[in-house]
């Protein structure tokens, strides 16, 4: 799989110069980082997948549109378990490509869909033995393929230097795949893990959250014993901090990302000494134009503005070498001024 595009941020942090990495993962074949994923599920279970009876499993959108490409390639049947926080537009692309799309509406009583959705797939094994569940949650395959390659691009992309490498939670798989990564080549990075408030992915207490693709209803089995360092962030911040990348860089990033970037500006922030970080920034904005880019909905969530950017300056944007090989590109943008890269960028409401 192609690498996809590292962004350097040159930002001025209460007057500190300070580098905000952003590895575009929207850049991806099907456009999130759960094409990878995807891929390293299919090739695990291919061999056991029955033309008639196909594969299933729950997703909250990028991994479901991403296997229902993979299995419509490979003529299977497909089934995704989804809940009424899924993306509209990823439903819609699963069925445009044939997949089979359920709606799980039941709450599972931890602030969430997942258990509901599991209870499903599980009900759905028991009547049709044949079907086959890749498993994101619990399978190895998921965190070896981060291990393997999302890590390491990574790390040919940014500084050599001390780093502060930002990693979202739902299964855990990525955030496991980047710490055996770094138990093993032993960059210099710090890694840590970042949640929303109400998710039991990382250990705590569950409870409602409103954003689909980062937390989970229970701990994350790939990371059973938690993960420290964690940060958790309020949806809140996360959704403010889209919308402040958006209107400032114009780079298009999905909820999850955005609770990245709050993490890294409150880091950066809070250690004067730490002067760079960077995010693995799941997806972009096009799935979320009428959820966090909405606002209607975010009204409706009661997701007041939070001022993220404080004491934050856009000094210079860095765009991604155009080839391999080739050198980065000049600062894009000058002080203060929008920037020219705009993927994903959108006329939000």
């Amino acid at each position: 799989m192609p690498s996809s595009p590292a962004v350097a941020l040159q930002l001025s942090v209460d007057g500190r110069p300070v580098t905000l990495w952003l590895k575009l993962e929207s850049h991806n074949p099907h456009g999130s980082v759960k094409g990878r994923t995807a891929l390293a599920l299919w090739e695990d279970v291919a061999g056991r997948v029955d033309d008639r009876f196909g594969i299933i499993e729950s997703t909250s959108g990028n991994l479901g549109l991403a296997l229902a490409a993979l299995a419509a390639a490979h003529r299977v049947p497909f089934t995704a378990v989804v809940d009424p926080r899924s993306s509209a537009s990823l439903v819609d692309a699963v069925r445009a490509l044939d997949g089979r799309v359920v709606t799980v509406d039941e709450p599972d009583g931890a602030g969430g869909y997942l258990l509901s959705r599991l209870a499903h797939i599980e009900r759905r094994l028991a009547a049709q033995p044949r079907l086959v569940w890749p498993n994101q949650y619990a399978n190895p395959a998921s965190p070896a393929v981060h291990a393997r390659e999302t890590a390491p691009e990574l790390r040919a992309q940014i500084d050599d230097g001390p780093v502060s490498v930002l990693i979202a939670v739902s299964t855990g798989g990525t955030l496991a795949g980047f710490r055996d990564y770094a138990r093993a080549a032993r960059p210099h990075w710090e890694l840590v893990g970042v949640d929303v408030v109400g998710s039991a992915a990382l250990g705590g207490p569950s409870g409602r959250r409103v954003l689909s693709g980062i937390g989970a209803s229970r701990p994350s089995a790939f990371l059973p014993g938690g993960h420290r360092p964690t940060v958790r962030i309020a949806p809140q911040e996360a959704v403010s901090a889209c919308l402040w990348l958006a209107e400032t860089t114009g780079i298009g990033v999905g909820g999850s990302s955005g609770a990245l970037i709050a993490t890294a500006l409150r880091l950066f922030r809070g250690t004067p000494r730490r002067t760079a970080v960077a995010c693995l920034c799941p997806d972009g904005a096009d799935r979320y134009l009428d959820t966090v880019y909405s606002a209607p909905w975010r009204n409706r969530q009661g997701l007041a503005p939070v001022d993220v950017g404080r004491g934050v300056e856009i000094l210079a944007v860095h765009d991604p070498p155009r080839h391999p090989g080739a050198c980065a590109a000049a600062p894009s943008v000058g002080r203060g001024a929008p920037a020219p890269y705009d993927h994903g960028k959108e006329r939000f409401r």
